[in-house]
């Protein structure tokens, strides 16, 4: 077991607790001591390079999260990008750095369609025998290394297909209610259940999360979608196949309807099965048509963030995190896919492009302080 050494977290108790020379934080409690006042969680992804490098996003992180997951530097092309060869140094990165400043670490994600290196679809294109031995054999070594400093994972990421006619980018190729996948044509749809008991025999005490996205929406493609989830946990608790939570991924946009009480009932219903709800990604992608203004825009993704945080929290959530803290560092700027076409930058995040804390922060403070 590689442990703490292999994280690069050997000797950080040396290094000093609290900011780092040249941090500049915002002033007043961050929104993660404004959530644990209420008995929330909340948290953001980080990028282990910018923790390294840029005060000022470290200086935030630490300022406004006390929960921490990596963007990139957990998935199996960052951990494994040769088989059998394992790189923990970028996931020690953000361990070391949640270790110093005294933060929550959660795992993202061992099982996923993309950021599969290169040897990986071909193995599974092998056979299910070949298929199972190297998902135990990732699942062996990475619970293995990350047990001391990672207590929840989501383990399967993204399985379910976009049913027909939705909004989403991606047009999801579909096997039944499942995602298309080089997982799926490898093992059929047992690899959801295979990957969660290695899991639990792992790590006994590891909680085990299934995440996706499109489940917050008051549309029928959304609502088909959290039918799908539904059942799917349902199956998974009649097996006795150990699950713990469901991870809402919360990418929001703006032309998507939304009501409370399809989403409020969907998070009861799960919890009346015993299955903790998490916010995973919240970040909002601004509508086709622009209000005219910063603050106009601003005050838009602010309104919605809190009806659909608060509506969750009402119901049960008590996890909230955020896919990034700023506007600069954000993949909605950054991605081609999902960037705004018009020379504008979605305004998303709860922190500007400076840092400077907007009307989506002061949305989530009011969530918190309401729950």
């Amino acid at each position: 077991m590689l442990g703490l050494a292999g994280l690069g977290l050997a000797g950080c108790g040396t290094r000093a607790r609290g900011q780092q020379p040249g941090m500049v934080a915002p002033a007043g409690d961050g929104l993660g001591e404004l959530a644990r006042a209420r008995g929330i969680t909340f948290g953001s992804a980080v990028q282990a390079e910018l923790l390294g490098r840029d005060p000022l996003y470290a200086a935030a992180v630490t300022t406004e999260a006390q929960l921490l997951v990596p963007e990139w530097e957990a998935k199996w092309e960052a951990l494994q990008p040769r088989e059998g060869e394992f790189d923990f140094g970028p996931l020690g990165g953000v361990a070391s750095f949640a270790q110093a400043q005294r933060k929550q670490l959660r795992g993202h994600a061992l099982v996923w369609h993309k950021a599969m290196p290169d040897w990986l679809p071909p193995a599974l294109a092998e056979g299910p025998a070949r298929a199972r031995a190297v998902l135990a054999a990732h699942i062996d070594a990475v619970l293995g290394a990350t047990q001391p400093v990672i207590r929840d994972w989501d383990v399967v990421n993204e399985v379910l297909a976009n049913p027909p006619g939705s909004r989403f980018t991606e047009q999801t190729p579909a096997r039944g209610v499942f995602r298309d996948s080089p997982w799926l044509r490898a093992l059929g749809p047992e690899y959801i259940e295979l990957a969660l008991r290695l899991a639990r025999q792992r790590d006994p005490t590891l909680r085990l999360t299934i995440n996706d996205y499109g489940l917050e929406g008051d549309t029928p493609w959304a609502e088909q979608k959290r039918q799908a989830m539904l059942a799917l946990v349902r199956a998974l608790l009649a097996a006795r196949c150990p699950v713990d939570a469901v991870g809402l991924q919360a990418h929001l946009q703006l032309d998507e309807p939304f009501r409370p009480e399809p989403l409020a009932g969907f998070i009861q219903s799960l919890r009346s099965l015993g299955i903790a709800v998490l916010i995973t990604e919240l970040d909002v992608r601004e509508g086709a048509r622009l209000p005219p203004g910063l603050e106009a825009r601003d005050a838009a993704v602010a309104a919605y963030v809190q009806q659909v945080v608060g509506t969750a929290l009402a119901a049960g959530c008590r996890t909230v995190l955020t896919w990034g803290l700023s506007d600069r560092d954000s993949w909605l700027v950054q991605d081609p896919d999902v960037a705004r076409r018009d020379g504008q930058q979605h305004r998303g995040h709860p922190l500007d492009a400076e840092f400077r804390r907007k009307a989506m922060w002061q949305a989530l403070a009011l969530s918190f302080a309401g729950a």
